[in-house]
């Protein structure tokens, strides 16, 4: 039976490295309370690497993650560092070994400003879409 896994790997710049000391802290406390839910959403990995950068966090799955707590994260760190503009993230949903529609992906837009969400896409709907409709545009 094939598994499935969500994977993603992205970047967000918080301004200063003062910023990004506190998003660590953010993070924790976000796993903290993910930790309480039933059942928890897969957590992913946050860090700081000196190849992009001291202001900027390396967000990615450790072999699989949950986009939505990625968004939560992001949303709390715009709204604590008063971050502005757009950001954005892909992923990928892979099986474990050929399965049919044992793959989709999407991605999702935000703006930092108000938090919400300006766009997202699931190539899964995407596709079921196009072959209702009957075309392929």
């Amino acid at each position: 039976m094939a598994e499935y896994f969500t994977r993603f790997s992205c970047l967000l710049d918080v301004g200063t490295v003062e910023n990004a000391a506190r998003a660590l802290d953010i993070y924790n406390d976000l796993m903290v309370q993910n930790a309480t839910e039933d059942p928890p959403a897969e957590p992913f990995l946050l860090s700081i690497e000196p190849e992009h950068g001291p202001t900027r966090l390396w967000m990615r799955d450790p072999g699989t993650a949950d986009p939505q707590l990625l968004v939560t994260f992001v949303t709390r760190c715009a709204e604590t560092f008063g971050l502005a503009g757009r950001w954005g993230f892909q992923w990928a949903g892979v099986a474990s070994e050929p399965h049919i529609d044992g793959f989709s992906g999407g991605a999702h837009v935000l703006d930092l400003t108000t938090g919400q969400t300006v766009a997202w896409m699931s190539s899964g709907r995407w596709l079921a879409d196009r072959l209702a409709a009957g075309g392929a545009s």
